[in-house]
């Protein structure tokens, strides 16, 4: 593990408008991080870089679609140009769905995949040249706890996180002799607007999705000091460590409770 000091680094989180992205920027900033935040949404980001500018802290925005080559291209020029490179790559940007995978359409996998898989990749194959330039760079890859342990009725869902952790691990042992670290960061439900954007092919009746619901300026917390550490995986929940390791021990207990609870 390499330890790191946040102050001075230069830091890219997508999915920035809102949410655990929100919170994870505004508190690498608290730390002294200079930040670049990308999403879609430009008011958001426009009162965010406000808000980061009165800490008082360095801030700049991409406003953009994160599947979107010219995107991601942007957000590694001003990165580049603004920053001065790069030592902090937050690829958090990411959306979900809920409904049978049997009632579900191609479209709704391919867009999930896209967004939670895809684009997170292509976004670091073209920041690595940054990141070899980086003072103790890291890539912090946000999955989910359901990248452990899959549910039923989000089985795309479950795909794409078990895919970026899959890669996560893949790549911290390639990058390794590069000096180049690799954090999984693993959080449960989180008091966000995640669920106000789900693709959805039935009814949202989920009177389980406030459990141990954790906010996002704890998930925030708690990531920004995995990656101080040097961390390569942190599961941010109780509920979740219980879930992981149930899984593990005793699956068919696990299968029994996802069914039943699902």
């Amino acid at each position: 593990m390499t330890r790191r000091k946040i102050a001075g680094s230069r830091a890219v989180v997508t999915g920035g408008s809102s949410g655990i992205g929100q919170a994870i920027a505004l508190a690498l900033a608290r730390q002294g991080a200079r930040v670049l935040v990308t999403a879609r949404r430009g008011d958001r980001l426009e009162q965010l870089v406000g808000d980061i500018r009165l800490l008082p802290g360095e801030a700049y925005s991409v406003i953009g679609d994160i599947t979107d080559v010219r995107t991601r291209n942007e957000v590694l020029r001003v990165a580049e140009s603004e920053l001065g490179g790069l030592d902090i790559l937050v690829n958090n940007a990411g959306i979900g769905a809920v409904g049978p995978f049997q009632r579900a359409s191609p479209e709704r996998l391919r867009a999930i995949m896209e967004v939670n898989f895809f684009a997170p990749l292509e976004l670091t194959r073209g920041a690595l040249p940054l990141l070899q330039k980086g003072y103790r760079p890291i890539i912090v890859n946000v999955g989910s706890v359901l990248g452990h342990r899959a549910v039923p009725k989000k089985s795309e869902y479950c795909a794409s996180k078990f895919a970026l952790h899959g890669f996560s691990d893949a790549l911290r042992a390639e990058l390794a002799r590069q000096g180049i670290d690799v954090l999984l960061v693993s959080p449960s439900t989180t008091s966000s607007e995640f669920f106000d954007r789900v693709i959805s092919s039935e009814p949202m009746n989920l009177p389980w999705k406030t459990l141990g619901q954790m906010s996002c300026d704890q998930v925030a917390r708690k990531a920004v000091r995995a990656i101080r550490a040097g961390k390569h995986e942190v599961i941010l929940s109780a509920g979740g460590k219980f879930l992981v390791w149930l899984d593990r021990l005793c699956p068919r207990l696990a299968d029994w409770l996802t069914m039943r609870l699902g």
